[in-house]
């Protein structure tokens, strides 16, 4: 069954492009929009979509609160939240309302494709330029609290813990991980599992930042 896909945005003429992306893709189909924060929660209970894509900027209810929402459900769909603003703070907002991802209005329509299945995945994601400001912004602050908060949290992880989460703050995907270190696919998300659950981090995204906050791996 292709993935359900609902779209949140105060531009028609946005919804629509959108639209025409990810209906001429197979696996992929829009199964409602709306042009405000405050219709996504309807929206999902009506069509339980697998994915939200959300915009920041409307004029009732922002995306920021939307997200929030949609997230509190209890049955959650994934949230990529798709804008025009490339701020430090909206990408720091998005991620605390629980999005799974957050991608530039500007990316290519492939991109925008690939990133709904990846959220769809329950796996976290940013645009590239995105990640880079967003990790560059944490460790200039070497001497904040978050820094020593993450090195007294690393002495929680093992050994082979530290090691994993620095395979995924440098991008390795789980397969990937698994062949550097000798193990299965399943062994590698057992141990990612438990460093979400000792550093208190919601995906892989939180988890790269504490890395590099941690001192683990450096630009």
């Amino acid at each position: 069954m292709p993935l359900r896909v609902v779209l949140v945005d105060d531009d028609p003429l946005v919804r629509t492009g959108l639209a025409m992306i990810l209906d001429s893709t197979p696996d992929l189909g829009v199964v409602g929009q709306a042009g405000d924060g405050d219709e996504a929660v309807p929206l999902v209970n009506r069509h339980a979509p697998d994915v939200v894509v959300m915009d920041i900027r409307m004029s009732r209810v922002n995306g920021l609160a939307a997200t929030a929402a949609v997230r509190a459900l209890p049955r959650p769909p994934a949230v990529l939240v798709l804008t025009t603003f490339d701020l430090d703070e909206y990408v720091f907002d998005a991620l605390a309302s629980g999005a799974n991802g957050f991608l530039l209005k500007e990316s290519s329509p492939q991109e925008i494709i690939d990133a709904v299945r990846v959220v769809a995945r329950g796996e976290s994601m940013l645009s590239p330029r995105t990640t880079t400001r967003l990790i560059s912004h944490f460790v200039e602050q070497r001497s904040s609290p978050r820094r020593r908060r993450a090195a007294v949290s690393l002495s929680t992880l093992t050994e082979r813990e530290r090691e994993i989460v620095s395979a995924v703050a440098q991008g390795k995907s789980n397969a990937a991980i698994a062949g550097e270190f000798y193990l299965s696919e399943a062994t590698v998300k057992t141990h990612i599992t438990r460093t979400f659950a000792k550093l208190d981090v919601a995906n892989r995204v939180q988890l790269t930042i504490f890395a590099y906050e941690a001192g683990l791996v450096t630009p």
